[in-house]
C-alpha cells in the first residue's frame, strides 16, 4: 500500500494561470510537481513517496523550475513538544540510569567469592540475575529517551519503531531477571543442605534430571516469545499518519499471529518458573501444608511472581487490542506506563533490596560451617580459645621439629620450654640454615657447589624420614592404639558398635558414664556382670 493514500489527498489549489498553484502564499510550478508525483494531503505535507515536506507556515518551502526545492523541512523533524508520552518516559531512562550504579554493586557483592569455586555450583550462576538485570536497565534507558521523539516528532518514524522493539527486549529479559532469581535461589537451598553431607542428594535422580532441563525449558518458550515479536518488519508500525492509516496499516501489523503467539510463548515461560519454585520447595523446604509453604516462600518472590504475571497479561491485551497497545501513537499513557513499565520498575526496586539485605553466599556458608564447628565443640565438651589467646601464648615462628616437640611435650605432661625457637626437644639434626641456602646458590656453578647440592639434598631427605619416624613415634595411630588401652580393651562393645566410647580408648560403664583411660570408672562397674549404682 502507498505511503499516504490513508490520508485524504487534496487537490492544489489555484493560481495565477493553469500552470500555477498557491500553497501557504507562496507560487509553485503546478507543472513541476505533476511531472515528479508529487501529492498535497490534509496533514500539511507535500509528499511523492520519496521526498516529504512540510507545507504550512514557517515551514513552506520553494520550488525552481527543475523541480528542485529550497528551504525544506522534512516531516519527520522534531517540531512539537514534550507530551504525555515523553516525560514519563525521561523519568524512567533516569530510573533505569541509576539502577546500573546499584546493580553493580549488588553484583560485586554476591558474586565475590570467598571459597573454593565447585564444580557442583559455578559462580556465574549467581551473577546471571544481575546480568539480566544490567540489559534490562540499558534496553530500558533506550525505550524510555527514545519516547521524547515519539511526541516531538511531526509524523511518527524510526523513534516509535526503537522505542517499541527496546520494549520488546524488556520483557523476556525481564522474565529471565525473575526465572534467575528463582532458580538460584533454590540452588542456594540445595548447596546449604548438601554442604554438612555432600552425598545427601544425588545428582542422577528425577530432581536432578529436573533441574536440568528446566532452564532449557524456560529460555526455549523465552526465545520462542523472541522471534516471534522483535524480528520483524517494524515499517508498518510507523504508518500512523491519519487515523484512517493506523487502522488499516499499523492496527494488522500490531495484533498479528506472531504477536499473540509470542504472548503464549512467554505465559509458558512464566509457568515454568512457578513450576521451579514448586521444585525447589518441595525438595529443600518442604512443609505440611499449603499455607505453610506459602508462608515460608521468600517474600520477594511472593511480590515479583505476580507482577511478572502483569507483564504476561499485558502482552495478551497488547497482542488483541491495538487500542491499548504501545505501538499505538494514540494509545493512553496511563494504561502503557501502569501495565507495560511499572511492573518492571518494581521489579527493579524489590531486588535491589533483596540483593542489599541478603549476605554473601559463600560468607553466609562459612557462618554456617563455624556454628556447626561451634556445636560439635560443645557436644564433644571442648572450650576453643579466643582467637587472642593464640597471639599472646603462641610462638609463630617454630620449625617443624619444635613444633613436634612442643605437642609431645603437652601430652606427655612435661614442664614447657621457656623458648622454643633456642631449644629442640626432639634429638633431630637442624634443617639447613638459611645461610647454607645462599651459600649454595653462590656456589653452585662450580664442581664443589654441585657436590654440596647433592650432599645437602640426601641429608634433607634422611632429615624428613628423620621427622615421620618421630611423628609415628609421638603420635600413635588409633588402631595400634586400641591395641594396647587397657580401657578400650576392658570395654564391652568391642566390635565399635556400641556406646559413643567405642574405639576413642575411654571405657563407658553401662549407664553412659565415662572414665578414664587406664583408670576405674566413677559409679560401680563389674566387669562382664551386672551394672550397680546407675
Amino acid at each position: 500500500m502507498p505511503l499516504f493514500d490513508a490520508r485524504d489527498v487534496l487537490s492544489f489549489p489555484g493560481g495565477n494561470n493553469a500552470s500555477d498553484t498557491v500553497i501557504a502564499g507562496i507560487n509553485f510550478n503546478l507543472t513541476t510537481l505533476q511531472h515528479w508525483n508529487y501529492t498535497l494531503y490534509s496533514n500539511g505535507t507535500l509528499s511523492n513517496n520519496s521526498n516529504c515536506f512540510l507545507t504550512f507556515e514557517s515551514y513552506t518551502p520553494h520550488l525552481l523550475p527543475n523541480g528542485t526545492f529550497l528551504n525544506t523541512t522534512s516531516c519527520y523533524s522534531p517540531l512539537n513538544g514534550l507530551g504525555n508520552r515523553a516525560k514519563p518516559g525521561i523519568a524512567l531512562g533516569v530510573f533505569f540510569g541509576l539502577s546500573l550504579v546499584f546493580t553493580m554493586i549488588n553484583l560485586r557483592k554476591h558474586g565475590r567469592l570467598f571459597l573454593p569455586s565447585e564444580k557442583r555450583f559455578h559462580a556465574i550462576g549467581r551473577r546471571w540475575q544481575w546480568y539480566w538485570m544490567l540489559w534490562v536497565a540499558g534496553c530500558g534507558m533506550a525505550s524510555g529517551f527514545t519516547s521524547v521523539d515519539v511526541d516531538r516528532y511531526y509524523l511518527p518514524e524510526w523513534p516509535l519503531i526503537l522505542n517499541s522493539i527496546f520494549w520488546y527486549l524488556m520483557i523476556p529479559s525481564t522474565l529471565a531477571i525473575v526465572w534467575e532469581s528463582v532458580r538460584h535461589w533454590g540452588s542456594w537451598q540445595e548447596r546449604q543442605l548438601i554442604d554438612p553431607d555432600p552425598f545427601i542428594l544425588s545428582q542422577n535422580d528425577k530432581r536432578g534430571r529436573r533441574e536440568f532441563y528446566m532452564p532449557l525449558v524456560f529460555y526455549g518458550f523465552g526465545f520462542l516469545h523472541f522471534f516471534m515479536a522483535v524480528p520483524r518488519n517494524w515499517t508498518p508500525i510507523s504508518y500512523q499518519r491519519s487515523p484512517s492509516q493506523s487502522l488499516q496499516v499499523a492496527a494488522p501489523q500490531a495484533t498479528d499471529g506472531r504477536f499473540k503467539a509470542g504472548a503464549i510463548f512467554l505465559f509458558f515461560a512464566w509457568l515454568t518458573i512457578l513450576f521451579s519454585l514448586a521444585h525447589s520447595m518441595h525438595y529443600y523446604t518442604p512443609r505440611p501444608s499449603l499455607l505453610r509453604t506459602l508462608a515460608s516462600t521468600p517474600p520477594a518472590f511472593l511480590l515479583t511472581l505476580p507482577l511478572s504475571l502483569t507483564i504476561v497479561a499485558y502482552q495478551f491485551l497488547a497482542a488483541f487490542s491495538f487500542a491499548h497497545s504501545p505501538l499505538n501513537l494514540s494509545a493512553s499513557p496511563a494504561i502503557i506506563y501502569s501495565l507495560g513499565w511499572a511492573p518492571i520498575v518494581l521489579i527493579f526496586i524489590i531486588y535491589e533490596v533483596a540483593g542489599y539485605t541478603y549476605p554473601n553466599e559463600d560468607r553466609e556458608l562459612i557462618r554456617q560451617r563455624r556454628l556447626r564447628g561451634q556445636e560439635l565443640d560443645r557436644e564433644m565438651g571442648y572450650n576453643r580459645k579466643p582467637p587472642w589467646w593464640r597471639r599472646l601464648n603462641g610462638n609463630h615462628n617454630l620449625t617443624v621439629q619444635q613444633a613436634l616437640a612442643r605437642n609431645a611435650q603437652e601430652v606427655s605432661g612435661a614442664p614447657r620450654a621457656a623458648d622454643w625457637s633456642a631449644k629442640d626437644d626432639v634429638e633431630m639434626s637442624p634443617l639447613p640454615s638459611k645461610r647454607n641456602a645462599e651459600r649454595e646458590v653462590r656456589i653452585d656453578n662450580t664442581p664443589a657447589g654441585r657436590a654440596l647440592a647433592r650432599h645437602e639434598s640426601r641429608r634433607e631427605a634422611e632429615l624428613d624420614e628423620r621427622v615421620r619416624e618421630a611423628a609415628m613415634a609421638l603420635f600413635t595411630p588409633p588402631v595400634e592404639r586400641k591395641k594396647t588401652d587397657i580401657a578400650y580393651l576392658m570395654g564391652d562393645d568391642m566390635d565399635g558398635r556400641g556406646g559413643p566410647g567405642a574405639g576413642t580408648g575411654v571405657a563407658w560403664d553401662e549407664c553412659g558414664r565415662s572414665g578414664s583411660t587406664g583408670s576405674v570408672a566413677s559409679g560401680t562397674t563389674i566387669v562382664g556382670g551386672e551394672a550397680a549404682g546407675c
